[in-house]
């Protein structure tokens, strides 16, 4: 994580917080997309969470990341990220392997460092005796079974959890993403591609569903992913009314951030502050000495789980990590969606006559029901799928013709409506009690 640039930069108003995204925008000839993927790992011979240390540890893979190039980032003598340029390679709280891909114009370039990124993982995994999963959460074990990785915002995480909500632990422990990060031009071009995404995320989270195994055993749930963020700390994660009232984003989300209770702030290290102390409090009061900076800032946001984060730049949370073929998926999916302005405006009237309780309502049921779940217009989600994936081609055809092939596999999920969970349960029923059978199975190609 990068806070040094902004880290002496006093806030002193809270002009100075809406600058932070006012400032981020950008031409739409300069509009690119990121993709960010965790994986879950397992010891391939026992399908056991890996640890940081040892010889199956995350702490070695990282050294054999690091001999191949990049700035390892250590803390406390622990390498716990590396970053190779605009892109890092980072830790998840159990363990999950994260690639932050760079940015990209082009989404076939996305699709060629995942590969390249693959590739080195697969060699360096292959030594480790490490095995990576095509799915949205641990599949064995609970969140005590998962050793803790020792970084210390995730040290304070995991005590701050269980205070706010049941299934934190579950969160930071055992799920893995997949996300797309996409710019916008301004306030307006902010807002309504915030209102977009939250109009679509219960869509996009069943079509990307990929986690019905629980603790071993096939769970009735398309994500079980999505259901643990129904209860995981809801002052931060959801969905936000504003976003489908409001035009001023920028000062809607500061307004709503500024009143989230505060994890910690970075002095040389991870100090974590009194609960509830908001970041409007700490922006006048300061704490122990501490005086806000946009680094805080900056910090603070990265701290919240909304369904679409605002940032520098709008963050796409919604989805499971499944396939290799689905997370490339992702991002010209948005792409399309967002960056095409006729794309965007069909897939925000698709759901335009919703109330926001009905969007609470739907999110609540798609974790189990998944395509199959009734909408409040008396469709299902599965048919206002095959609608919002033409919509998405149709516009990623417009921006980025080159890039449609890659959406083909979520097409191809929301004419068929069968899952990435569909298959997953096919392929543990059929391996039943078999782990390394199941592990084969439930692997990335390359990655068992």
């Amino acid at each position: 994580m990068h806070l040094v640039d902004e880290h002496s930069v006093p806030v002193r108003s809270r002009e100075d917080l809406l600058k932070y995204f006012s400032s981020a925008g950008k031409p739409a000839a300069q509009w690119r997309v990121g993709s960010e993927h965790e994986l879950v790992g397992v010891v391939r011979e026992t399908g056991e969470a890996p640890p940081y240390d040892g010889p199956h540890g995350i702490g070695a893979l990282f050294a054999k990341f690091a001999a191949s190039g990049g700035d390892p980032v250590l803390e406390n003598g622990h390498p716990i990220a590396i970053a190779r340029g605009d892109a890092q390679l980072t830790i998840e709280p159990g363990g999950q392997f994260e690639l932050a891909s760079r940015p990209e114009t082009d989404d076939r370039t996305l699709v060629e460092e995942l590969t390249a990124h693959v590739a080195e993982l697969a060699a360096a995994s292959k030594e480790l005796g490490l095995a990576w999963l095509s799915i949205g959460l641990r599949p064995f074990g609970g969140s005590a079974d998962v050793p803790a990785m020792p970084k210390q915002r995730y040290d304070v995480m995991r005590a701050y959890m269980p205070t706010v909500g049941s299934r934190g632990l579950d969160m930071m422990m055992r799920t893995a993403t997949v996300q797309a990060n996409l710019d916008f031009a301004d306030e307006a071009d902010a807002a309504a591609k915030m209102k977009c995404l939250y109009g679509v995320s219960s869509i996009l989270t069943a079509l990307w569903a990929a986690s019905p195994i629980v603790e071993d055993k096939v769970s009735g749930y398309q994500t079980y992913r999505a259901h643990i963020w129904r209860d995981t700390d809801n002052a931060r994660s959801g969905f936000l009314p504003f976003v489908f009232e409001r035009q001023d984003i920028f000062s809607a989300y500061t307004d709503w951030a500024l009143d989230v209770p505060m994890y910690f702030v970075y002095r040389g290290g991870y100090k974590p502050v009194p609960a509830n102390l908001t970041f409007r409090k700490y922006m006048v009061e300061g704490w122990k000495g501490a005086k806000a900076t946009v680094s805080d800032w900056a910090l603070h946001l990265s701290t919240l789980f909304p369904e679409g984060r605002l940032k520098k730049f709008i963050e796409v949370r919604g989805c499971d990590c499944g396939s290799l073929e689905m997370i490339a998926a992702l991002a010209p999916f948005m792409r399309g969606l967002l960056y095409d302005t006729a794309a965007r405006d069909a897939a925000i009237a698709l759901t335009a006559g919703w109330a926001f309780d009905d969007r609470q309502q739907l999110a609540d049921v798609v974790p189990t029901m998944g395509l199959a779940a009734p909408t409040p217009g008396g469709h299902t989600v599965g048919a206002l799928a095959k609608e919002l994936v033409a919509i998405a081609k149709d516009g990623l055809g417009r921006v980025a013709p080159t890039a449609v092939p890659l959406v083909e596999p979520v097409e191809a999920i929301a004419a068929t409506g069968r899952t990435q969970a569909d298959r997953i349960v096919e392929l543990w029923q059929a391996h039943a009690g078999d782990r390394k059978a199941l592990i084969a199975a439930l692997a990335h190609p390359g990655l068992a």
